[in-house]
């Protein structure tokens, strides 16, 4: 050592300083510990009377802790621990409850858990008629600063991770623990008799509900290097999740549920968190999702969560694993200077029996044991700035090498080049089926239809029909701009080869599974040559609904005109192709003479002119397109209504039809497409807008109008809830008639 100071010529002086200035800071630390170590009881009791008074200022909590004593050099000891919210139900008891801290740690301010201790203990959640004794969770502090901050996101997900690993203890023992869910109509018991934590490996039994099932948490846990591998499995049956079943109506379950953290790293301004969610045989059921059980055997993601200073983002180098199918995922949100949505899915290159193999059981019947050859490659993509809708990025496609079908599944996807059976229905009930071929006197083949009502239909319906494989992707971008500017789904994206399928192949569900098994059933036809274009637009004009049980458009020339199909004129035909949206609504277009109502004629113009811009007819300015000649079969005339006759009830349940096909055409191309009704009366609010505004109205007229005399705020809040309540059960019967 004193050949290191002679070769790098340090003076001997200031090392005997260094040294003394070392044992001077050590003596000081000592002597500070050694009082802070006498005093550590008076200075336990005053951080507690600190935390119970702002507990009670700042959340309206009545904290209480019968004893609370150092039993280490580092660990204390509470008893008797209760926390009840102010006039709501008790939220928490322990009976007993020890906790020890690191001492290294702490020395640089960090609060690293050591061990905990806790026996008969209940967290009690309550959530009846409104009141919740949780609430104060969601209390909003005051902002006392006149400027906000930025917030660094990357920097508040390390802090948070690093807060969350640092409260799980190296050694841990808690028995007897319940923790207990009461709603008006749900609830649910989960009742920890053993959780245990020795030297990283983790044991648990929970049972739930008073033993209708027994749940396990086991794997390690090494919280201090950022690693830790959870499963969640139950004791001879699925783990059942029965308070999502009861709030949300989605049946959840699996055999075992996989979690593991492998690491988190914070450098360059971003935080990176490595993980892994696993899953076997899976289960799920929700009505917006499929009609029937959907299983995946085993499906997982390797997830690679980036956190910056304004975006969350999962990267692309994350793998979705789904029995043989795999695919990378990339997602992100940024949340300033305005909110941009990103998406993209590439699967590349996989054996095409592998992808149908790997569909969830349940989700797809069409494709049940069907056998194909190839390789095929999906790729997914959306960019959506909320600044710029209109300027929405959307591609999606699926490409195929050397693809073929060997063998149809449970669809025979070649059926509609021949007669067959097809049965409609109307709102899930299913009418007379009927056949669709030469045998049905009602059928008519496409040289038998009107050149003037092909065209009308197409340009309305998919002006590209002879063009596109199935899809138009300008029409599904404009679609997702007017549904995220609308905040609902208000405009579908449907072509007729869509329409068709869904008619003919699949149930009228409005589901998810649905219209993606609509959508790849339309790429097998499509991009197989199953069907030639001219045999599709065949069969969809003969199944078509134009009116209350008129399907096909012979009936429909027969039933509004009392023509057939090739006599109907270019009037006749705009007008057949305006209500093959909402085909109920027919006879409302016309007035009690048979003409049209007037507010029909700005779309005459609309769609005759689009026609006429394609060379399908002649541009007219004169009869409007045929509108001022279209006539309604006289015997038909007394099912008319006048119009100040119609309820808004009737209209309504008239335009309640499927919204699934919409048009793809655009009338005013800067303007949401109008309704229906909006064409018809050539108004820009429709009924039910009108009824929505007046129960809004009255709400807030009745809310304004409480008597507050001698009234607690809790009574008015009761009463404002009550309004509420009751506004909803009449919105909810109105939607149930038909008029919402």
């Amino acid at each position: 050592m004193a050949k290191f100071f002679l070769m790098h010529r340090i003076p001997l002086k200031y090392i005997r300083i260094a040294g003394i200035v070392t044992a001077t800071l050590l003596v000081i630390m000592l002597i500070g510990g050694a009082v802070a170590y006498s005093k550590r009881e008076a200075l336990l009791q005053s951080a507690i009377a600190k935390i119970k008074a702002k507990a009670k200022t700042e959340y309206n909590l009545d904290v209480q802790i019968g004893s609370a004593r150092f039993t280490g050099l580092a660990t204390v000891a509470f008893d008797g621990i209760t926390v009840v919210p102010q006039n709501r139900d008790s939220l928490l008891s322990i009976k007993k409850f020890d906790v020890g801290v690191k001492i290294f740690p702490l020395i640089f301010g960090n609060v690293k858990l050591a061990e905990l201790n806790m026996a008969d203990g209940h967290l009690n959640l309550t959530d009846i008629n409104g009141v919740k004794n949780f609430d104060f969770l969601f209390k909003k502090k005051k902002d006392t600063t006149t400027q906000k901050s930025k917030v660094d996101l990357a920097e508040l997900a390390n802090n948070l991770i690093k807060q969350v690993l640092y409260k799980i203890p190296d050694n841990m023992q808690v028995n007897n623990f319940l923790i207990s869910y009461k709603g008006d109509t749900t609830g649910v018991k989960l009742l920890t008799q053993k959780a245990v934590i020795d030297g990283g490996d983790l044991t648990s039994t929970i049972k739930v509900d008073d033993g209708a099932a027994t749940w396990h948490f086991a794997g390690t846990m090494y919280p201090s290097d950022k690693e830790i591998d959870v499963k969640w499995y139950a004791d001879g049956k699925k783990v059942e999740l029965p308070l999502i079943q009861q709030k949300f109506k989605l049946k959840l379950n699996f055999d075992q549920l996989t979690i593991k953290l492998n690491d988190v790293k914070h450098s360059d301004g971003e935080t990176r968190v490595e993980s892994y969610v696993g899953v076997s045989n899976l289960l799920i059921n929700h009505k917006a999702l499929s009609s029937s059980d959907m299983v995946v055997p085993n499906g997982a993601i390797e997830a690679n969560l980036v956190v910056g200073s304004n975006y969350v983002s999962v990267d692309s180098s994350s793998v979705i694993h789904l029995k043989k199918l795999t695919a990378h995922p990339y997602l992100k949100y940024t949340l300033s200077p305005s909110k941009i949505y990103e998406l993209k899915l590439n699967t590349g290159w996989l054996p095409a029996q592998d992808v149908f193999d790997s569909f969830p059981s349940g989700m797809f019947d069409s494709f049940q044991g069907i056998q194909v050859a190839g390789n095929l490659n999906y790729s997914f993509n959306l960019y959506l700035d909320s600044a710029h809708p209109d300027d929405v990025q959307f591609d999606s496609s699926l490409s195929k090498d050397d693809f073929r079908i060997i063998k149809y599944g449970k669809a025979n996807l070649s059926k509609l080049n021949s007669s067959f059976i097809y049965t409609p229905y109307k709102k899930g009930k299913p009418l007379p089926s009927r056949v669709i071929g030469p045998e049905n006197p009602d059928y008519a083949t496409l040289n038998e239809i009107s050149p003037d009502l092909r065209n009308a239909v197409m340009t309305a319906e998919d002006p590209t029909f002879y063009k596109n494989h199935g899809f138009v992707e300008e029409a599904l971008r404009k679609s997702l701009a007017t549904d995220f500017k609308e905040k609902k789904f208000k405009r579908g994206g449907s072509t007729i080869s869509m329409q068709l399928v869904k008619n003919t192949f699949l149930s009228q569900e409005k589901t998810l599974a649905r219209k993606i098994e609509e959508i790849l059933i339309v790429w097998m036809i499509e991009n197989n040559n199953i069907m030639t274009k001219a045999r599709m637009l065949e069969v969809y004009f003969n199944i078509v609904e134009w009116g209350p049980n008129i399907y096909g458009i012979r009936q429909a020339a027969n039933y509004y005109f009392g023509v057939s199909p090739a006599e109907l004129t270019l009037g006749q035909s705009i007008y057949l192709a305006s209500i093959v949206p909402k085909p109920s609504t027919g006879l409302y277009a016309f007035l009690t003479d048979g003409s049209l109502r007037p507010g029909l004629v700005n779309y005459f113009n609309s769609l005759g002119r689009l026609m006429a811009g394609q060379y399908l007819t002649k541009p007219d300015t004169s009869t409007a397109y045929g509108f001022y000649g279209v006539r309604l079969k006289e015997s038909l005339r007394r099912e008319v209504a006048p119009v100040d006759s119609v309820t808004a009830s009737q209209m309504l349940k008239a335009t309640d039809a499927d919204d699934d096909i919409i048009p793809l055409l655009n009338v005013e191309p800067d303007r949401p497409k109008p309704t229906f009704l909006q064409r018809l009366f050539g108004k820009k609010d429709t009924v039910a807008q009108k009824i929505d505004q007046k129960l809004k109205e009255e709400v807030k007229r009745k809310v304004d109008n409480i008597d507050t005399t001698g009234k607690t705020k809790k009574q008015i809040r009761q009463e404002k809830r009550e309004i509420k309540r009751q506004e909803k059960e009449k919105r909810q019967e109105l939607k149930d008639k038909g008029i919402l």
